[in-house]
């Protein structure tokens, strides 16, 4: 029976700081048995609330029997796991033993939402409040936020993000839904807190989610699986959760879609609906670690000399919302090559352009194609007129024709860098559709793709989806609407829309080898035929007069 005097804050399920506990030898043996196996002390003390039976023992699954030893074995680990399988209530029983049994540990619950994450602390308060009085530590602090015990282990709760946990030092960081929590603030927390997660050689990261997009989750769990990163994957099957079988899938189909058991069940990781770029394609990509990053300047491969190099740029106001961005392309064969890029969305516009020009002088002196929609004109002005950069490409505007590309000042109607217009976009989305999807293109950069899979059809037009950004997207389609000019193929001495239309015709060709050589019987000055720009003309034939 409990002694409220003995209990925090009147509470009879918690022990106050400083009160006596005899242990009797058998509780002994029991403590020691659950200080050396989480899974012991889990499946025969931690209790758990269930929606049909209220508070009942935790009777663990295979599977999460697999998580908790793995992740006590291991330092870094990362699951992909369906929706609904218990995985919050799992690692909340691991981090409540870790806290019980070694003192002075620091954990950090975190989650895309602080009230997800302050969710999370109740439920493991709620497991140890119900934990005997003998395993229990004293409570010093308890409140919806944080809590602290008497053997100076601590646990907070917030919203994942780059000043979270700043400053402090964890043993534990366990990071519930990662896929969910928006790109910047994803790249942010990383680079903000990798000197805390390595100033400790047994600091433990716990990254658990179901897959949304394909995001810096999605980069960290292949780079887990391809074993360019420390962190040991894991995933479960929708079918290793008791109760799921096929008639229970086909009836999750039946009352949400196909697509959305795909991602949330199957755990795929699936783009956007309706994105520019197929979702086949998207998801067979791959992409690389750069040579050398600074965080904006992304490096993947080192000027070569006698190669032509281009640069495309997107321009931000540098108030945190969009990025200032660039892509840096090896033109100089097929396929063309992102050999570097560079994000920002801090850099102010006056500082913008010498970075362009300190990384395009060492690619050839690149030639440097600026978006002047906005502010983008502060840039090539300041590019050309104060930095004097020489191979700036400039447009003139050709009537009906629209912006054609250039160099310098030839003619009337002439303007540094080009304005994107319904035209230019139009062009511009399909070319790189085509090149990106025939193979004409090596990315290399992850986030080049992470946008890919967000960009997406909106109102007749192209753009990132709603919370998520289009930058690099907007070099591209700049990149696409370049190459099918007469400047870029004289600069290049290539042809791309000309070369593919001949590739097509040699698969046709090949395709219809088995049947071997089909005479029409047409005559060869009436059968249709290609220019060197890749169009393709219908000869006009008039019979008689």
């Amino acid at each position: 029976m409990s002694n409220l005097t003995d209990a925090y804050l009147g509470n009879p399920n918690l022990k106050k700081v400083n009160t006596p506990i005899e242990f009797t030898e058998e509780q002994i043996v029991e403590f020691k048995k659950c200080e050396q196996d989480p899974l012991y002390f889990i499946k025969n003390y931690v209790k758990i609330v269930s929606l049909d039976e209220g508070l009942v023992p935790f009777e663990t699954y295979k599977f999460q029997d697999k998580m908790i030893t793995n992740m006590h074995e291991n330092r870094f680990t990362i699951y992909k796991l369906p929706r609904q399988s218990g995985k919050s209530t799992t690692i909340i029983s691991y981090l409540l033993h870790y806290a019980i049994f070694n003192p002075n540990s620091s954990i950090a619950i975190l989650a895309n939402k602080s009230s997800t994450a302050r969710d999370i602390l109740s439920r493991l308060q709620l497991a140890y409040e119900n934990l005997p009085k003998w395993l229990q530590q004293g409570v010093i602090n308890w409140n919806k936020g944080n809590i602290e015990l008497e053997n100076k282990s601590k646990i907070i709760a917030a919203a994942t993000s780059s000043s979270a946990i700043r400053g402090g030092s964890y043993n534990i960081i366990f990071l519930d839904e990662f896929a969910f929590v928006p790109t910047t603030i994803a790249e942010g927390f990383f680079a903000s807190v990798y000197p805390t997660i390595t100033s400790g050689k047994n600091t433990k990261v716990i990254i658990v989610s179901t897959p949304y997009g394909m995001n810096q989750f999605y980069k960290l769990w292949v780079d887990a699986e391809t074993k360019k990163n420390d962190y040991i994957p894991m995933e479960v099957h929708w079918s290793e959760v008791p109760g799921r079988d096929e008639k229970w899938k086909e009836e999750t189909i039946r009352n949400t879609s196909a697509t959305q058991f795909a991602s949330e069940f199957e755990c795929e990781f699936l783009g956007s609906v309706n994105t520019l770029i197929s979702p086949a394609k998207i998801k067979a990509t791959p992409y690389i670690n750069p040579l050398k990053t600074n965080g904006r300047l992304s490096v993947f491969e080192e000027p070569k000399k006698g190669h032509t190099y281009l640069c495309t740029v997107d321009v931000a106001r540098g108030t945190l919302k969009d990025y200032s961005a660039f892509i840096i392309y090896d033109v100089t064969e097929l396929p063309y090559k992102v050999v570097a890029t560079f994000r920002d969305n801090e850099i102010k516009p006056i500082l913008f352009p010498e970075m362009i020009a300190k990384v395009c002088t060492q690619y050839n002196k690149a030639h440097i194609l600026v978006e002047v929609n906005d502010i983008g004109a502060q840039i090539s002005d300041g590019l050309h007129f104060e930095i004097e950069y020489d191979n700036i490409l400039m447009t003139t505007q050709k009537g009906r024709a629209g912006q054609i590309l250039g160099a310098m000042f030839s003619q009337r109607g002439s303007q540094l860098g080009v304005r994107m217009t319904k035209q230019i976009k139009k062009m511009g989305t399909a070319n790189i559709k085509a090149i990106i999807e025939s193979d004409k293109m090596i990315i290399n950069d992850f986030h080049i793709i992470e946008e890919m899979s967000t960009y997406v059809q909106k109102n007749q037009s192209w753009q990132a989806e709603e919370g998520c950004n289009d930058d690099f997207m907007t070099c591209l389609v700049i990149f696409g609407w370049v190459v099918n000019q007469r400047y870029f193929k004289e600069m290049t001495d290539r042809n791309i829309r000309a070369e593919m239309y001949r590739e097509q015709e040699k698969l046709i060709e090949q395709d219809m080898a088995p049947f071997g050589f089909v005479d029409d019987g047409t005559p060869e000055e009436e059968k249709p035929f290609s220019d060197e720009y890749g169009t393709v003309w219908h000869p006009v034939v008039r019979k008689g007069n």
